[in-house]
């Protein structure tokens, strides 16, 4: 079968390789560029707990070496400390910051031998057809030729060519807020804290209202952020080294302390969604699909979901023939999460920029701010939680024997320590990312004992059975505990690391219909397939 074509290499369409490659999917990537990238240190990203997960995952790179993870978070008003949070890995892990030519520059390497993507670089495409069997893309450059695929998928940015040859909308608001970034090496009296000073009493007149932003890199590294009024005011080296001076002084309440100034620019945030995710065999991704990043949120952390969203459908599809529900549900998963963070930034951008609109809806005003503020940032809430798929096509319905655990149905599962099938310890979202199912069996004590007395111990035999006959390939894993579950709870997880859904007790049947659900299908539809499949397992 004709590989996958990838429009774009950029974290998104790297990252999307090399999920397909983990999957035996093969891939040719058609780059625009030379096949390198220029460190910008003021260029970086922002990744949540799942994300820097799968990075760490897919490349190898030792995430926390490569960015840092903030050890607080502090947030400011004039000169009263708002908020303090301090991060603590087991509860309330850290976002991680890191350069983004850090992080593309490991998927490259990771890439550089993988024998089933194929890069070519100055390859712009600027025709594409589809026909039933396939789609065939054509690039100009140097090495401009046909390429034949299986599938495309557009990870080529905000001036997407594959948007625009398929005639896709992407409506929005432009210019919705606007920052100018620095990079420098300096001593801060923050002890590794990122931190938000709205209204710094330092502020004199002039434009470039009253908010700046810190966040600590690796090697005595920040990045700062000013918003800047609306308008297209000229930026001038000037007017940022005056900013840079007199925000330096007034945190370390003094003089400005030496630094050394790495990189600038200036960061231009739009709003905008793609009328539609998928046309036929070609599909879009990061930023061809979406743009958001208003408030502090980060919109690469959506791109990386896209493309791990994407990479296990397209996956299956590959090895097993069409599967159209499933296909169609990456559009309806990941824009439904990306339009609700869309909207949530886009309701309370006009309270939080609008002067007093807030005292009118929130009250203590700065304080709502800073609670809406503090949650964009770290990941949390509307603004910044990653998305959840509870009304996705492909959640069960109406199943019995289901139970509620901490975690939501169709979100991403906490990261508990599980046995593997060959008896070894791993973290659970160690296993994702494989094209397979996921069964967990929460049994407190199995840990301390050795895998071969209790593997056919208990409801193992037949929970095994069970996993044996599902309609895909599934992994049974044992986990000692999970939050908010009771013991033989029986959890069903995608390959991208999201619950299906979770029974009381091993249900062959159910399991079987969740699985069929998952999939694609309904649960209703695999009831009678899953009656046969419990049947057998019970006879096992």
């Amino acid at each position: 079968m004709d590989p996958v074509i990838i429009v774009g290499a950029g974290p998104v369409g790297l990252t999307l390789a090399l999920a397909l490659a983990r999957q035996e999917v093969p891939s040719v990537v058609l780059d625009e560029g030379p096949g390198k990238d220029e460190p910008r240190p003021a260029r970086t990203v922002v990744l949540r707990e799942d994300t820097a997960a799968l990075m760490q995952r897919l490349t190898g790179l030792p995430v926390d070496e490569a960015g840092a993870r903030w050890t607080g978070w502090r947030s400011l008003r004039r000169k009263q400390v708002m908020r303090e949070i301090t991060f603590d890995d087991d509860t309330d892990p850290a976002p991680l910051h890191i350069a983004q030519h850090v992080l593309t520059g490991a998927l490259r390497e990771s890439l550089a031998g993988e024998r089933l993507v194929e890069i070519a670089t100055d390859s712009r495409v600027d025709t594409i057809e589809q026909e039933p069997s396939g789609v065939t893309a054509h690039t100009r450059g140097p090495k401009g030729t046909w390429w034949r695929g299986s599938y495309l998928v557009g990870c080529d940015g905000v001036r997407s060519s594959v948007r625009k040859l398929q005639d896709i909308r992407f409506p929005g608001r432009t210019a919705v807020e606007r920052h100018a970034v620095a990079a420098l090496r300096a001593e801060l009296p923050f002890d590794g804290h990122a931190l938000l000073h709205r209204m710094p009493p330092w502020r004199t007149s002039g434009p470039s209202g009253g908010e700046v932003t810190g966040r600590p890199l690796p090697d005595g590294v920040w990045r700062l952020d000013w918003l800047l009024p609306p308008g297209k005011d000229l930026v001038t080296p000037e007017l940022l080294l005056a900013r840079i001076r007199e925000t330096l002084a007034g945190w370390t309440d003094g003089s400005t302390p030496p630094y050394d100034l790495l990189d600038t620019g200036v960061h231009t945030v739009h709003h905008r969604l793609a009328r539609r995710w998928r046309a036929g065999r070609v599909f879009l991704a990061g930023d061809a699909a979406h743009l958001l990043g208003a408030l502090g949120t980060q919109g690469l952390d959506e791109g990386l979901r896209d493309a791990d969203n994407l990479a296990w459908k397209l996956a299956l599809a590959w090895h097993h023939g069409p599967h159209e529900a499933l296909l169609d549900s990456y559009q309806a998963e990941r824009r439904g999460a990306v339009a609700a963070r869309l909207r949530a930034a886009d309701q309370v951008l006009p309270l939080l920029r609008g002067g007093g609109g807030l005292r009118a809806y929130v009250p203590g005003s700065a304080r709502g701010a800073d609670a809406l503020l503090t949650d964009a940032h770290l990941g949390r809430g509307a603004l910044g939680a990653p998305g959840a798929y509870a009304d996705s096509p492909l959640a069960p319905r109406h199943l019995e024997g289901e139970v509620p655990v901490d975690t939501a149905l169709g979100a991403a599962v906490a990261d508990v320590r599980v046995t593997a099938e060959d008896g070894t310890f791993v973290q659970l979202r160690d296993r994702l990312g494989r094209g397979a199912l996921l069964v967990v069996l929460v049994a407190p004590g199995t840990g301390v004992w050795d895998r071969k007395h209790w593997v056919t111990a208990g409801v193992m035999p037949r929970l095994a059975a069970a996993v044996a006959a599902l309609p895909h390939q599934a992994e049974l894993l044992v986990a000692e505990s999970y939050p908010g579950a009771a013991a033989h709870t029986v959890l069903l997880v995608r390959p991208d690391g999201h619950l299906v859904t979770a029974f009381g007790g091993v249900r062959p049947a159910d399991l079987y219909a969740a699985a069929e659900a998952a999939l694609g299908g309904t649960a209703q539809a695999g009831t009678e397939a899953g009656a046969e499949a419990g049947a057998g397992a019970g006879a096992r």
